[in-house]
């Protein structure tokens, strides 16, 4: 089956579902993980499924890659059907690579042998040649006799990513490949990654938690709660633009604050007015809260507005303030670090918010 998208789509989701049988004698009964998923992803391009633990995202990634089945819509690679409620083509007939948490390497195998694993196809010659290829992509060449204990966890992934782009699959599927590294390790890998995975014009898909590399590699990021995609946009729209309440406060730091609708175009809030996109169906003179993100909060010692430091955290180049205003509220700032202000002591601050973010108040 095939069907009429663009011919350079490679990945296409339509309202994919799926549930685990609660008991396995209670079939009817179940429990669903994820529901109506729908995106696309072109050739050469990167998406990512961004979400708490149990939102979904690493089942619906078990689902493309053909180890779990749907309970109703539609999977297609390439134009053609790979997974519905009444077919499902087998794993190992996808043509999809991927790569795992804990790498997944061959401990007996060394490094040029473990990218070779799934060239059996090709002749000595051509596989020597897309080793090489390979490797000197991922900056490994050196390490082509090294067995995988004797290398680094960056080093690890990058052989593991190496051996998932050796075949050239159609899709390239990445299941949280940075949890196991430390935080430095995976903001520098994680920019690594894209440049290879641009440089190969290779289609993947990234699951992950962590926004920061979500931010880093994808071109497009689904962001998953309870089951759904809230949003699928690029990282600077859902940042600034989001969707919902929930995609606001898990995308970023910031805090809501309450405020007062004026005007259309304008919100009253304790720092003061500020002006924007309202929240759809909201009336002259109803709350609201807006959000308000470290970097809106701008430090600035000839402010009239004053407020107390109460907690801090160097980030090196930065500060981030805890700030608490006259009537108790309390925000984030981003400061230089050459501000380095006390514990107790207040600073001056204004407002300068390019991206208004408001939302109707909770109950």
């Amino acid at each position: 089956m095939t069907t009429s998208l663009p011919l350079d789509t490679v990945l296409t989701l339509h309202d994919v579902s799926h549930a685990y049988p609660q008991t396995a004698n209670q079939a009817a009964t179940q429990t669903a993980t994820f529901s109506q998923l729908s995106f696309t992803l072109a050739k050469g391009q990167i998406g990512c499924l961004l979400g708490p633990s149990g939102c979904g995202k690493t089942t619906a990634l078990r689902c493309i890659a053909g180890f779990e089945n749907v309970n109703s819509g539609s999977i297609h690679l390439n134009g053609k059907l790979v997974s519905s409620a009444a077919f499902h083509l087998p794993a190992e007939r996808r043509q999809i690579g991927m790569v795992f948490q804990d790498y997944a390497l061959f401990p007996h195998l060394n490094v040029a042998k473990n990218v070779a694993f799934g060239l059996h196809q090709l002749e000595r010659s051509q596989r020597q040649k897309r080793v090489d290829e390979l490797l000197d992509v991922v900056g490994l060449q050196g390490f082509k006799k090294s067995y995988p204990h004797e290398l680094s966890g960056g080093q690890q992934q990058r052989v593991a990513l190496a051996r998932a782009l050796a075949p050239k699959p159609d899709l390239l599927l990445l299941d949280e490949p940075f949890s196991n590294l430390d935080v430095d390790l995976r903001e520098r890998l994680g920019l690594e990654v894209r440049e290879i995975l641009k440089q190969q014009n290779a289609t993947a898909i990234l699951v992950t938690h962590d926004q920061h590399e979500a931010f880093a590699i994808a071109d497009e990021i689904g962001v998953m709660y309870q089951g759904q995609i809230q949003q699928w946009d690029s990282a600077y729209r859902i940042y600034h633009e989001p969707a919902n309440r929930f995609v606001a406060d898990f995308v970023g730091e910031g805090v809501f604050m309450p405020g007062k609708v004026l005007a259309h175009d304008a919100i009253e809030i304790e720092l003061g007015v500020v002006g924007g996109q309202m929240p759809r169906d909201c009336c002259l003179g109803c709350t609201v809260d807006v959000l308000v993100r470290p970097d809106d909060v701008v430090h600035d010692d000839r402010s009239a507005l004053q407020a107390k430091v109460v907690a801090k955290a160097f980030r090196g180049a930065d500060f981030l303030y805890t700030l608490e205003l006259a009537s108790g509220m309390r925000l984030l700032s981003l400061v230089p670090s050459h501000h380095n202000h006390a514990i107790g002591e207040k600073i001056g601050i204004k407002l300068e918010i390019d991206h208004v973010i408001a939302f109707h108040t909770q109950a």
